[in-house]
């Protein structure tokens, strides 16, 4: 029983990538571009959804703590999306989270 010589799948077979390009896609500059755009982008988001739950809070008969702890939410991701625009993406994730909490809770009042 003799193996055909071109079934090898050693390293050095053409279908393999070289080193240099998997550490490429791990470029930790890459990954800290991607964050910022991710908490800046997360924090507008938020932002505006908590805007829009203020508006419509308001339109409807609600108590005035509801808007307002929508609208205080939203402040606070909008501050989280600033950080996070400018590289302070842990600060950004706290704020986050802080905001969509508060947020939660001026929904439990109404």
């Amino acid at each position: 029983m003799s193996g055909r010589p071109d079934s090898d799948t050693g390293p050095e077979t053409a279908d393999s990538e070289p080193v240099a390009d998997q550490d490429e896609a791990d470029d930790p500059l890459e990954d800290a571009r991607r964050a910022r755009w991710t908490a800046a982008g997360t924090g507008a988001a938020l932002t505006l959804a908590g805007l829009a739950a203020a508006l419509l809070r308001l339109a409807r008969s609600a108590p005035a703590l509801v808007p307002a702890a929508y609208a205080g939410g939203a402040a606070v991701c909008a501050a989280a999306a600033v950080l996070g625009s400018r590289g302070r993406t842990r600060r950004a994730l706290w704020l986050l989270i802080a905001g969509v909490m508060v947020m939660a809770l001026g929904d439990q009042f109404d």
